[in-house]
């Protein structure tokens, strides 16, 4: 029969792990990920959600090779060897702006918005190492959804852009479109389709509510 130290001991290692969950989930920093295809408004959307968090803003076009940028004003779809290396980089800039080093000035932060295509679910695995790697780093996909009619129409619309309008049926044949066990897991659905102030304001909205879950 187990002693009264021994029960006590369990309990007690029991409580200081529930405490250690408990702080972890308090303390989890939220990598939000802005996806779609070519015209859905990701890059004014996550602006405007950082500006909304307080919390810095990734601009995953930056990130991709000058070479890559060429591929796609051509009108050449990128592939799998294309986006590798470029997802990976995109992860770990995130990952960086949550976590800066010991010689940076630059405050820890709570959370960052990084706009990412994220068109397959592979893609989207690759993102989501960030969790693996930081049990403290929460991934979330915010996947703006659209016909390709009104993408086509947006991505006409834009001016200067290398992104070209060729591009969005490219993306749209590529696209897996988030199954319901990664909404189930870490996918927020937005329908993109109103007017950028509500599509807006409904992401600001869910973003606060899935925040909320996590206390």
């Amino acid at each position: 029969m187990p002693s009264l130290a021994s029960n006590y001991a369990d309990m007690n290692g029991s409580t200081q792990m529930h405490a250690a969950l408990q702080q972890d989930q308090v303390q989890h920093r939220h990598m939000w990920i802005i996806t779609g295809p070519a015209g859905c408004g990701k890059s004014s959307v996550a602006e405007y959600l950082a500006k909304e968090l307080s919390i810095p803003y990734i601009e995953g076009d930056d990130y991709h090779t000058a070479a890559a940028k060429q591929k796609m004003g051509r009108g050449i779809p990128l592939d799998d060897v294309d986006r590798w290396d470029w997802l990976i980089k995109l992860r770990e800039a995130a990952v960086a702006r949550l976590s800066p080093s010991a010689s940076s000035a630059v405050k820890d932060h709570t959370g960052v918005v990084v706009t990412c295509s994220a068109l397959r679910r592979r893609y989207r695995d690759v993102i989501r190492v960030a969790a693996y790697e930081h049990h403290n780093v929460a991934v979330h996909f915010v996947y703006l959804r659209a016909d390709e009619e009104l993408l086509m129409k947006r991505v006409l619309m834009r001016q200067g852009h290398y992104m070209k309008s060729a591009m969005v049926h490219s993306q749209m044949e590529v696209l897996e479109e988030p199954d319901g066990s990664e909404q189930t897991m870490d996918v927020l659905e937005v329908d993109c389709s109103p007017a950028l102030p509500q599509v807006q304001k409904n992401v600001v909205a869910m973003v606060r509510e899935t925040l909320a879950d996590d206390v």
